[in-house]
């Protein structure tokens, strides 16, 4: 009774607060703000929060908090355009909608995808922000209960999605989920600081790669150079009218699914190092276990784009649960706006249980703005759809080098380095392949994300239960198998077993035709080189770094093992069986008038170009020829499409103060920006 007899009067105080003009004035511009930077595949809530710091010194706190909840909210709902439009990630949050969304773009149902995607996000956002709300005095204890032997088993269950994702051919998921694995522990270990598949010769690869190149270069490259192969739109129709009624429709027939998604995309958005990569894919595994016919899944299942939309809204609200109660991010966006809050007004604000204590008022306004920002983005969603709707009847060759364009500029933020650009090429070519063979994307990436925490929690967890060990073995069981971790074993279990049961009818990459043995054996060859070559070199630490050792000798046995497996099963079947899987052998991309390696040779020209002479002028170069030559424009069209994409560029890189890759023409002469 205490705590609601404190909690009413801050209620209401923050409703005050926050319905003032100007308030709700700098909310709209955070909305604003935030669907234009959502709309940019590969930028999202970092970039957006990083681009206002510089504003936020001194600022009024609640108009500067409108001002970054306005555009925290709307993210996770605008970089859906991006997913289902282009079928590229908007951000890590919307990985999976790309999996049914792009689908139903492409079979002219976009208005349909989209109108269920944001009614889905508007009620997770709502969902997220009612949750805020009944536990912000009360949920110090629960996440207070999930110590290290808790999250290791969270991410555990997280990996398990890989059973409902994998295709056909579960043994291709797990050998790409442990392929993922490897390319995640690439880099210093956090541990020891052993090296792994890194040396200092290249030094790029000791802070590893970055999630978003990795994001990008699996889902973005290889769905461009398909459509670009093809030359034709993304979607014949772009008529709206019913199809917005169709989504809400789909969304109400589906609203349970949507109530559980925004459950557990809270419960993940509490967990700090998890949130916004990881629980669109555990909100996409619950949907396809709980529908009984999966077979439409990777086609254009509306359920799938309903279940992922519900969970990375409510996520943000979950994630602001920690970030306020203990002052632990809960993913990077949420470490930004900690950095941000300390600037605001007199810098005395501090998030953590002093901000529960003396500004409970500036905490519950926190809350009502998250709310109403998801009401307003929504809204402001709808309104733009129409236009961006359109860009699918586009011939994709018009479309294709900006995309390629916007990816390279984004990849290159997440470090500032010219190996960016190499690295996402490289992932993107894996990328290709794996979409080519039908080995779950999906699954490669969740493998990627959970690298880390991996290690991370099952180091420090060996170590603590080692210790509680020595003291008395009841203790040491006590402490590894708690009631928590009980549950999530046994659902985890669960999940396996019914997403084995259900994965064999789900096309993770569609309908994949299959044909010859040589193509798939070669690609599976060359995996296990790669697994291989990672064993022998995590073998290769000493042994008093056993740390940075384990994970990578365990995650590439089981690689190594799957992949002999398949190897026996690619021995001794027919090539009519579905482990011989190959785009190329039949449908849209066999029959796509230009061919992989020519259309992938423009993108390699954009970067060795860039190499030569840095990003604008490469740009300028790659713009006018492909216009040109490869779209056949006319030298007036080619100069206006050219100039168009420079100066957005410009004005993009401007606006976020952000550089532009630099080549060794940059290094011999000092050129004005943006040439430098």
């Amino acid at each position: 009774m205490e705590m609601i007899a404190t909690a009413l009067p801050a209620l209401s105080q923050a409703w005050a607060l926050i319905l003032q003009p100007m308030v709700l004035a700098y909310l709209v511009l955070g909305v604003v703000m935030g669907l234009a930077v959502g709309v940019f595949p590969g930028l999202g809530g970092i970039a957006g929060l990083s681009l206002l710091l510089p504003f936020m010194f001194g600022m009024d706190p609640v108009m500067g908090l409108a001002l970054m909840i306005g555009m925290v909210a709307v993210v996770p709902t605008s970089d859906t355009f991006a997913s289902v439009l282009m079928g590229i990630p908007g951000s890590s949050a919307s990985q999976a909608t790309v999996l049914d969304g792009f689908p139903m773009a492409k079979r002219g149902q976009a208005a349909r995808a989209l109108s269920a995607a944001f009614t889905s996000s508007l009620f997770g956002g709502l969902v997220g922000a009612a949750f805020l709300t009944m536990f912000i005095l009360v949920a110090r204890p629960i996440v207070l209960a999930f110590g290290l032997p808790e999250m290791l088993m969270i991410t555990v269950f997280g990996l398990s999605m890989v059973a409902i994702l994998a295709g056909r051919v579960a043994l291709k998921g797990v050998a790409a989920a442990g392929l993922g694995l490897l390319v995640g522990t690439i880099g210093e270990a956090d541990a020891g600081g052993s090296l792994r598949m890194s040396t200092y010769d290249i030094p790029y690869l000791i802070d590893g790669l970055q999630l978003v190149i990795v994001g990008l270069g699996i889902f973005a490259v290889p769905e461009i150079v398909s459509l670009l192969r093809q030359d034709r739109a993304i979607s014949e129709d772009a008529r709206l009218g019913a199809g917005w009624a169709d989504g809400v429709r789909d969304w109400f027939a589906n609203k349970w699914l949507s109530v559980r998604c925004s459950i557990i995309g809270v419960v993940v958005g509490v967990i700090p190092g998890l949130g916004g990569s990881v629980v669109d894919w555990i909100a996409y595994g619950h949907t396809v276990q709980s529908t009984r016919d999966t077979s439409e899944f990777g086609l254009g299942n509306v359920r799938g784009v309903i279940g992922p939309e519900s969970s990375n809204n409510a996520k943000e609200g979950g994630g602001l649960v920690p970030t306020l109660l203990f002052g632990i991010p809960g993913s990077g966006s949420m470490a930004i706006f900690i950095g941000a809050i300390a600037l605001l007004g007199t810098g005395d604000i501090e998030v953590g249980p002093a901000m529960l204590r003396d500004n409970l008022d500036i905490t519950y306004s926190i809350v009502w703005l998250l709310a109403l920002a998801n009401v307003v983005g929504t809204l402001l969603c709808i309104a733009a759809s129409g236009g961006i709707a359109r860009l699918t009847t586009i011939r994709f060759t018009y479309l294709a080098p900006f995309l390629f364009m916007l990816i390279a500029f984004a990849a290159f933020q997440s470090g500032q380095n010219f190996e960016d650009l190499l690295a996402l090429f490289a992932i993107g070519l894996i990328g290709v392949f794996l979409r080519r063979f039908d080995w779950s994307r999906p699954a490669f990436l969740i493998g990627f994300v959970l690298s880390n925490p991996v290690e991370k929690f099952s180091n420090q967890a060996v170590q603590i239960a080692s210790f509680r060990f020595r003291k008395s073995f009841e203790e040491g069981m006590e402490y590894v198998f708690s009631p928590i971790v009980i549950v999530l074993i046994v659902i985890t279990v669960l999940s396996v077993v019914f997403g084995l049961r259900q994965a064999k009818a789900i096309a993770a990459e569609g309908d994949v035709p299959t044909g010859s043995k040589r193509a798939p054996l070669v690609f599976l060859m060359v995996v296990m080189g790669y697994v291989i070559a990672a064993l022998i070199n995590a073998n290769a630490i000493p042994d008093y770094n056993m740390t940075d050792k384990i994970v990578p000798l365990v995650v590439g046995g089981v690689t190594l093992a799957a992949c002999l497996v398949l190897l026996v099963q690619m021995m001794r079947r027919p090539e009519s069986d579905a482990v011989f899987a190959d785009k190329e052998m039949a449908g849209e991309d066999a029959d796509a008038p230009h061919g992989l390696w020519g259309t992938l040779a423009w993108f390699a020209g954009l970067i060795a170009a860039t190499w030569v002479v840095g990003f604008i002028l490469a740009l300028a170069g790659f713009l006018v020829a492909f216009f040109r030559i490869r779209a056949g424009c006319g030298w007036g069209k080619t100069l206006l499409l050219s100039a168009a994409g420079i100066a957005f560029m410009c004005l993009m890189a401007s606006a976020l103060n952000r550089d532009f890759p630099p080549g060794l023409l940059q290094d011999a002469i000092d050129l004005p920006w943006p040439l430098r």
